[in-house]
């Protein structure tokens, strides 16, 4: 087997509408429907795909539950940019600016809570002098 990229992944949520809101105006993901008016946040090649709690689609995680998710995004625009984004949206910034390890290398990155209390990560690679 020999894995390129990550296509989509499934956040198990509390409120689709609330959590397309967040990630649409907060993150600039854009909306999409798609089967039976299934919703999905899409920004890059991928997207999350998501699934209402307690009526999610099968075959489903073994446990679905909203706040299980640890998630790292990388993002073009500058860190500071998005921090201050971020707190005039009066959203609650956990830990960060902090230097981190991504998958590419060095990465700059900030912490803060989706409604479902899911952990983001922000991130921008740094670039090497």
């Amino acid at each position: 087997m020999n894995i390129k990229s990550l296509d989509h992944f499934v956040l198990t949520v509390k409120d689709v509408e609330k959590t397309c809101t967040f990630y649409s105006s907060i993150m600039g993901m854009e909306i999409i429907t798609f089967g039976d008016n299934r919703k999905a946040l899409k920004f890059g090649n991928q997207k999350i795909n998501l699934h209402l709690w307690g009526n999610e689609f099968e075959p489903k995680a073994n446990k679905p539950t909203p706040g299980s998710a640890d998630l790292c995004f990388i993002c073009g625009t500058p860190i500071d940019q998005i921090l201050k984004e971020i707190k005039d949206q009066k959203i609650i910034i956990e830990e960060g600016p902090n230097e981190r390890t991504g998958a590419l290398g060095k990465i700059t990155s900030i912490y803060f809570r989706d409604p479902d209390l899911n952990l983001i990560e922000v991130s921008n690679y740094i670039k090497e002098k």
